[in-house]
């Protein structure tokens, strides 16, 4: 081989392989990301619900939940900037921002004026669409952390403003908690700003089919009729009618609304609020479904990706863990399954002893309240109760269901009959679940992730480093 010949040669090599580099690197950005966040699921919320999907298959083993067999996996820190153990404030601005701050202060510094933007934003710099959702008001928390820049959380009609400033392409929840101003009576209401900053706001699932074509920009809520029920919410997943809005419709029509233009990406956070819920009342099954309903969703964005594997990032995590779950309180072993006798929440169930006040005039039977019991926890029937915990329940009923006024328990996000709260803490002993708190906890959560860039979640991470590897999978400067 003469001279010129290998030079020609060489040549060639070294253009085909920076083009094979090249490509490789362009294969490996992630032009759709998919970002999970499950408020409160700690370590145990996901293993707790592994082993109980495990447990009603009649199998001391886990039964993987989809998001848990994505390839990388591991655990990340969540204490704020001013407290060992984080809110949902602080700990939601950290995974959108890549910055701690203190406990209650969204989208800003610990000095609770300067505002920081979220990957949300530098996403859509880039060029992407954009969509946040969850399954609590579209100004709690975690969402807001996104889009919002407020020094407390519970600034709630400035949030929803912040909502239309920032602009994204598409916001889904349960409605807005405050669509009025209640310090400023002058102040615009909420749903009339839509029209001037481009938004068509869809009333449930069918109500999103009609206008989602020609809408440019989305709010999705439920139906004005659930919202007369809860605006804080959709239902819980272990309530939940057919006729409500659920997680996974949310993400459908999330995915469907953002890849009408093709030649974009996406960057769509879903959060699944009420697992946080369950756990500040200490309502393991009610947790457990939460979960798997956060699952169901990830199901969605796993089916895209399967159609999309090159350019496609789904990461799962959760702001922080709540109420010190524990599975196992010392008897070597479990109960799980007794938890899939319960048929409705905390809170389901306070609603069906108001029903029987109602019905009775204050002044209820105890068969009518044991048949609601039997029905809906399975006591007495498939759930042998000890004598102290039968004599607990009767006590309870003779205090509260005959002529008195209701007692409530108060827990973050409900108050509940007692008799409820009661079942459920009988529930919890007999699944062998133990609790420490109704709060928060600092343990470690869990991070998954599938797709491309999903290598660069490894080793023990901390919260704020999370949103900061997204950018570098998708190339989104972060600023």
């Amino acid at each position: 081989m003469n001279i010129k010949n290998y030079r020609m040669k060489k040549l060639y090599l070294s253009f085909a392989f920076l083009l094979l580099i090249c490509n490789w690197s362009l294969a490996q950005q992630a032009k759709y990301v998919f970002y999970f966040i499950g408020d409160g699921m700690g370590v145990n919320q996901v293993q707790g619900t592994e082993l109980f999907q495990g447990e009603l298959e009649g199998k001391i083993a886990v039964m993987p939940l989809c998001f848990t067999q994505f390839p990388n996996s591991t655990v990340s820190t969540t204490y704020s900037a001013t407290n060992g153990v984080t809110d949902s404030a602080a700990a939601g601005t950290a995974l959108a921002t890549g910055n701690k701050t203190k406990n209650g202060a969204i989208g800003v510094l610990e000095d609770l004026t300067t505002p920081v933007n979220s990957v949300a934003t530098w996403a859509k710099n880039f060029g992407s669409k954009v969509g946040i959702a969850t399954s609590v008001s579209v100004d709690h928390a975690t969402p807001a952390a996104f889009y919002a820049h407020e020094a407390g959380r519970g600034s709630y009609y400035n949030i929803g403003r912040d909502l239309y400033s920032t602009g994204f392409d598409f916001y889904a929840g349960s409605d807005f908690l405050e669509p009025d101003d209640k310090d400023n009576k002058s102040a615009e209401n909420l749903y009339k700003m839509a029209d001037k900053y481009g938004y068509s706001i869809a009333r449930g699932i069918d109500d999103y089919k009609k206008k989602s074509e020609k809408a440019s920009k989305m709010i999705l809520f439920q139906s004005e009729k659930a919202s007369e029920k809860d605006r804080s919410a959709i239902p819980y997943a272990i309530d939940r009618k057919d006729s409500d809005m659920t997680l996974e419709d949310i993400t459908r029509s999330a995915i469907d609304f953002l890849t009408k233009d093709t030649d974009k990406g996406f960057f769509l956070m879903v959060e699944g609020g009420k697992i946080d819920w369950a756990c500040h009342s200490n309502d393991a099954a009610t947790a457990f479904r939460e979960v798997q309903d956060l699952d169901k969703a990830i199901r969605i964005a796993y089916d895209f990706y399967k159609q999309h594997p090159d350019e496609t990032l789904i990461v799962v995590t959760a702001d922080h863990e709540t109420g010190g779950i524990v599975l196992g309180t010392g008897e070597y072993r479990l109960n799980l399954k007794a938890l899939g006798n319960q048929k409705v929440s905390e809170s389901g169930f306070t609603k069906i002893i108001n029903s029987l006040r109602k019905e009775y005039k204050n002044n209820v039977p105890w068969e009518a309240v044991k048949d609601a019991l039997e029905e809906n926890f399975g006591f007495w029937d498939e759930i042998k109760l000890s004598d102290s915990q039968e004599a607990r329940l009767k006590d309870i009923y003779e205090k509260t269901l005959k002529g008195q006024k209701a007692k409530m328990e108060k827990s973050e996000y409900a108050q509940d009959e007692a008799l409820a709260a009661e079942a459920k803490r009988i529930m919890s002993e007999i699944a062998l679940v133990g609790w420490t708190s109704g709060g928060h906890s600092a343990g470690y959560v869990p991070v998954f992730a599938i797709g491309a860039g999903a290598d660069n979640f490894s080793g023990r991470l901390d919260n704020i480093q999370i949103p900061v590897l997204i950018a570098k999978a998708a190339g989104y400067t972060a600023e």
